[in-house]
């Protein structure tokens, strides 16, 4: 993919509400805004990179783009899994995310949830292994992370303006 890595923020968003309480995964959400500005090479898939919430630390991260065939979404989404323990939600915040690699481009419907959170938690252990590879654990250290853009919080009020305009902001 001629886009990767791909370096995109906004604010986060409230999703489906399945991640943490159906599933115990929890995700931040992207808006639209961000979703439908991504490059045509990037398709529905898995992928994994860095993320961080504001100007806090840089974390692994899993990412689903995709309609999600289990629950029979209609509308695509970016579903950010960050490999980290947060003690509080954080909608509202800027979400910043480096896609370094997707490895499925499959989405399949799994028969039962169990068989769904059980492919997630394996799509979380390839990341984890992946992400130490030098080509992908050099991206946790990018300027992006660091940009002025991402240390000012994006407010409720002008999220739409906001967050298309910090698309792809590297």
């Amino acid at each position: 993919m001629k886009s990767l890595p791909y370096f995109c923020r906004g604010e986060v968003v409230q999703g489906f509400g399945r991640g943490s309480k159906e599933l115990g995964i929890p995700t931040a959400n992207f808006p639209d805004s961000v979703v439908d500005n991504l490059p045509a090479d990037i398709s529905t898939g898995i992928y994994y990179g860095w993320a961080c919430i504001g100007n806090g630390d840089v974390h692994k991260m899993v990412m689903s783009i995709g309609w999600n065939p289990y629950y029979k979404n209609t509308k695509k989404s970016m579903e950010t899994h960050i490999i980290h323990k947060f003690k509080e939600d954080f909608y509202g915040q800027t979400l910043s995310v480096v896609l370094s690699y997707s490895f499925s481009s499959l989405f399949l419907c799994y028969l039962s949830p169990d068989d769904l959170i059980a492919a997630i938690n394996s799509d979380i252990e390839e990341a984890k292994v992946q992400l130490e590879l030098p080509e992908h654990s050099k991206l946790k250290e990018d300027n992006f992370f660091t940009s002025t853009t991402n240390s000012s919080p994006v407010s409720s009020s002008s999220a739409a303006s906001t967050s298309q305009s910090i698309i792809n902001g590297h």
